[in-house]
Order: structure tokens, then C-alpha cells, then sequence
């Protein structure tokens, strides 16, 4: 099954920007030291034993529930109309969502409604929490815009309700939020998922999410948790024995690490192609000046014809420029999110491991102390000590479960991210060409029909 990606309004020139799809909330599981770092009482290891249990994962749907994708099902998210609602520092932008589906867990086949942008986050969030523990990829969610924001909220009130925000900045997050459900959408079990249903069809404004806010005390605890998370993965390193990890995890961070030189040298394209646009500009108006001074009557035609020539092409420059940035940047930057929540989810198997390892350790202590127990005919304790090990054996039995279904999950999920990514790949580059090609040839025209103005010059 393919989710379909409509065609949208253009707002600054004939580009599409809704291609393909930083990063995801962290994961809300406790976090279990490596073996060896703490020791645990009794009573601290009970919280061990409810991050690992399976009522913590929440109500996930079964796999064998969960739509196929055997091409009879079809969604197709339009992400539309950014409006201003309220006045002052406490307005936000709301965002029309419209959904057409056949899957009949929807309750229709057409509905849409109006979302905010920390709805988006806020949705994102839930799916972390539920899924990425299970090694499942989350698409990441457009990153916050501060300043963008700060902008938009002290503007004046729009004229009339309802009426569309048109500035770019607007235009670009609209763009990444379309994409970023667009994502979602795409695989078979987040589609499907109660809260993502919820999010499309409801009507109701939807419960605020405390952890969006990037200036509240959520977002400080997030980030100590941020930096907490990426010490242990620079100091525990894990000893694999799956040499497809091994060879999975280099090729992502060869991919990530080029990726990202790509996505620069995109971003200095953009910016050269913007410049060259105005200096094109330039030149329009400097030939146009020039032509009402002349005196000879042909060479003065001739610069009017090439001041109307080069603010022609001045235009399309800048729709190179946004071709640039739309078609092929934008593009990129997504992958490059997509390529940390990969990240994300290889981590969360190096904790299950970690898990593991110290539900084995726990398990020798106990039966350590059982031994001691033994030789010293302390039949007071047995009991006790052989109830402890009963105990840490299913902990053992349920971390390894864990750790074998999340690398198993890992590799469903790599295998269905490789066969996405090479087809928007091949979507976007086309796109891109072909967008290229049609600029190039319409200077070609505009030049070949300056030709003529310039060889009747005597």
C-alpha cells in the first residue's frame, strides 16, 4: 500500500514541496544502568522489573491485527490553510488537517480538522513513547522555530479570520508537518494506531502536551535526560554478536555522515542561487537605465529587451532557488532525521541489552547468596533465597525475550526503511531533474528570443 501525497497549492513558484517526509522525544522507559555501575535493593529493583513487564507497553496493537500492505487501502493526509488564532504572545498558528482513506478502522472516509503545532509534537511524543521501545522507526517531527514563532505571534491580527498566513517561514513548516504525517502514515502500524486516528479525525481540541514547550521545566528535565542519554551511549559499548548490526549500524553512520555534507552543500546552493538571483535583478535594472540614455536607436531596444530578459530570468533563478530548497534540501534534512531515530532505536536495544546484562548479574548474586546459605544451614533463609532466584530467572527469561523480539523487530523495520528509501530517492532526484531541465530550457527560449534584437544593431 502507498499513502498518497496530493498535489498542493504553490506559494513561492512552481515548485512541489511536499515531497517525501529533529529528533524524537526521548524514550520515557527507566533508564537501567550497565551491569556492574549500581547495586539495587529489593525495592529498587520492583521499578526494574515494571519498565521491563508488558503492561508497559501500553495497548499496541497485534501484529496480526494490523492492516497490510497488499495495495487495497489507501490515505492521503493534506496538511492546509496555516491561520492565526488569538492575539498577542498568547495566539498560535493552526493548521487544517485533511484526511481521505478507505481503511475502515477510520469512522469516514473524509474528514478533516484543525491541529496546532504542539498537536503535532504532542502526537509524535505518544508514538515514541509507545513504539520506538520496540524498535519500531518514529518519524521525526519539525523542529521548533522560536523565533519564527515570536515573529508570528506579535504581528498583527489578520484582516478577516480564517485567512491563510503567507509568510515563507509559515509556508516552510506547513510543508514539514504535511510530510512529517505523510511519514507516519506510511507504515502499516502507526496508521492504525488509536492516538494517531485520533489526531486525524477528531473534532475536538486535543489534551495540551506538557512536554512541548522548548522554555519549560519539561524542556530542561528533557534535555539533562538528552545529555544523560548521550554519555551512556559514548561510554558503554555494547559486545555484539549479530554481525548484521555491526555491519548496519557503519552503513548508517556512512550514510548520515554523507547525507549531511550533502544537505550543506545544498543549503550553500540555495544561498548562491538566492544571490544570484539578486544580482541578476541588478542587471535588469542597471540595462533598463542605461537603455533610456542611449541614443542610438537600436542599442537602446536591444538593453530595453535585455533588462526584460535578465528580470525574466532573475524569477526563475529564484524558482531554481526554491526548487533547491524544497525538492531536494528539505528532502534531505528529513532523511537526516529519519537516520537519528534509526539511531534512536539501535540505542534502544543496546538498553534492553543492558537490561538483560544486569537481570544475569542480579540472578548470580541470588544464587550466591543461596550457596551461603546452603553451607552455613541456614534453612531460615532458603526459602527467601530460592524465591529471589525463581524471581531474577524470569527477569532473565523476560529481558532476553526482550532483547531478541526488539533485534528482530529492527531488522523488519530496516528491511521496509531500504525499500522506502530508495523509492523517494528516485521520486525526489527525478523531480529535481526534471524541474532543473524545465528552467534551464525556458532561458534557452527567453535568450533565443533576445537574438534577434541583438543582431539588428547596425
Amino acid at each position: 500500500m502507498e499513502v498518497e501525497s496530493p498535489e498542493h497549492t504553490r506559494d513561492f513558484a512552481e515548485v512541489d514541496i511536499n515531497n517525501g517526509a529533529a529528533s524524537g522525544s526521548e524514550d520515557e522507559e527507566e533508564e537501567v544502568p550497565a551491569p556492574g555501575s549500581v547495586t539495587l535493593d529489593r525495592n529498587e529493583s520492583d521499578l526494574f522489573v515494571s519498565a521491563l513487564s508488558p503492561s508497559s507497553i501500553g495497548d499496541i496493537h497485534p501484529l496480526q491485527e494490523v492492516l497490510t500492505d497488499d495495495g487495497d487501502y489507501f490515505i492521503s493526509i493534506v496538511v492546509s490553510d496555516p491561520q492565526k488564532i488569538g492575539d498577542g504572545m498568547g495566539s498560535y498558528l493552526a493548521y487544517k488537517v485533511t484526511t481521505k482513506t478507505n481503511i475502515p478502522k477510520f469512522k469516514r472516509s473524509e474528514f478533516s480538522t484543525l491541529r496546532r503545532f504542539s498537536d503535532f509534537l504532542g502526537i509524535h511524543d505518544l508514538l515514541v513513547g509507545k513504539y520506538m521501545r520496540l524498535g519500531r522507526i518514529i518519524p521525526p517531527a519539525p523542529s521548533k522555530n522560536i523565533i519564527g514563532s515570536t515573529k508570528v505571534k506579535i504581528s498583527p491580527q489578520q484582516s478577516e479570520p480564517g485567512t491563510p498566513m503567507t509568510q515563507e517561514w509559515v509556508e516552510i513548516r506547513r510543508a514539514a508537518l504535511e510530510r512529517f504525517v505523510h511519514r507516519t502514515a506510511q507504515h502499516p502500524v502507526l496508521r492504525v494506531d488509536l492516538d494517531f486516528m485520533n489526531f486525524l479525525e477528531s473534532d475536538q481540541e486535543l489534551p495540551r502536551s506538557v512536554n512541548t514547550s522548548a522554555l519549560s521545566g519539561a524542556g530542561v528535565i528533557r534535555l539533562f535526560n538528552k545529555v544523560g542519554e548521550t554519555v551512556n551511549k559514548i561510554t558503554y559499548k555494547m559486545d555484539e554478536n549479530d554481525p548484521w548490526f555491526d555491519d548496519k549500524i557503519t552503513e548508517v553512520e556512512s550514510l548520515d555522515a554523507n547525507l549531511q555534507k550533502l544537505h550543506n552543500a545544498m543549503k550553500s546552493l540555495v544561498t548562491s542561487r538566492r544571490e544570484l538571483s539578486l544580482l541578476t535583478g541588478l542587471v535588469a535594472k542597471s540595462a533598463a537605465m542605461l537603455s533610456t540614455c542611449e541614443e542610438h536607436t537600436g542599442l537602446s531596444r536591444a538593453l530595453s529587451n535585455l533588462a526584460d530578459v535578465e528580470e525574466k530570468i532573475e524569477l526563475l533563478r529564484s524558482e531554481q532557488a526554491n526548487s533547491d530548497f524544497f525538492i531536494l534540501a528539505e528532502f534531505i534534512k528529513d532523511y537526516l532525521g529519519l537516520f537519528g531515530a534509526i539511531k534512536c532505536i539501535f540505542h534502544e536495544r543496546v538498553k534492553a541489552f543492558q537490561n538483560w546484562q544486569y537481570a544475569q548479574m542480579q540472578l548470580s548474586k541470588r544464587r550466591e547468596n543461596r550457596g551461603r546459605f546452603e553451607l552455613a544451614n541456614r534453612a531460615d533463609k532458603l526459602d527467601q533465597a530460592q524465591q529471589e532466584v525463581d524471581e531474577w530467572q524470569g527477569k532473565v527469561q523476560r529481558c532476553q525475550q526482550q532483547f531478541d523480539d526488539i533485534s528482530a523487530e529492527i531488522k523488519r523495520e530496516m528491511e521496509r526503511f531500504e525499500l522506502t528509501r530508495v523509492k523517494d530517492f528516485k521520486v525526489n532526484i527525478i523531480k529535481y531533474i526534471e524541474d532543473q531541465m524545465a528552467h534551464q530550457q525556458q532561458i534557452v527560449s527567453y535568450w533565443e528570443a533576445f537574438a534577434p534584437f541583438a543582431r539588428e544593431i547596425v
